[in-house]
């Protein structure tokens, strides 16, 4: 089962269940994908699906926090609901150690020995851990490791 078949069943069995919060997140993954096939591309991919999927999360997240910010806690309750629903989506992320681990290993395998050489362990390291780490956690974890 592709991944768009996968929403259009989830979003299925929400309208039969009735829950309205989680069907206005599954609609939302919905539109994005077809918006995607519209747009030129076809057939959306599975991993184009993903990078859909982790972006929408991200964006939940980021006004999550926006709200709580601006002590409105009705408004981050939903965004923060929203956000479990999509990251059900997601695939899993992998652990600050074993990203630690694999930035040791790209070091290596690149001989960088120093930050100004952050870009070519971290152009390893995007494409490889692309969907299983936040961006922001592995460029901090490449600047600890090529600073000491």
């Amino acid at each position: 089962m592709s991944f768009t078949e996968q929403i259009n069943a989830d979003i299925k069995a929400a309208m039969l269940a009735r829950e309205k919060e989680k069907l206005a997140a599954l609609r939302d993954i919905k539109s994005k994908l077809m918006l995607e096939a519209t747009s030129g591309a076809g057939e959306v991919t599975d991993e184009t699906a993903m990078k859909i999927v982790m972006k929408l999360h991200k964006q939940r997240m980021e006004t999550y926090q926006l709200y709580m910010e601006q002590n409105r806690q009705d408004l981050a309750d939903d965004e923060i609901f929203q956000a479990k629903v999509i990251e059900a989506y997601l695939p899993k992320m992998l652990s600050e150690d074993e990203i630690r681990a694999e930035v040791q290993a790209a070091i290596s395998q690149t001989g960088a020995s120093g930050p100004q050489e952050m870009g070519k362990v971290m152009g390893v390291l995007t494409g490889k851990l692309a969907g299983k780490a936040d961006g922001k956690l592995i460029a901090s974890l490449v600047k600890e490791e090529l600073s000491k």
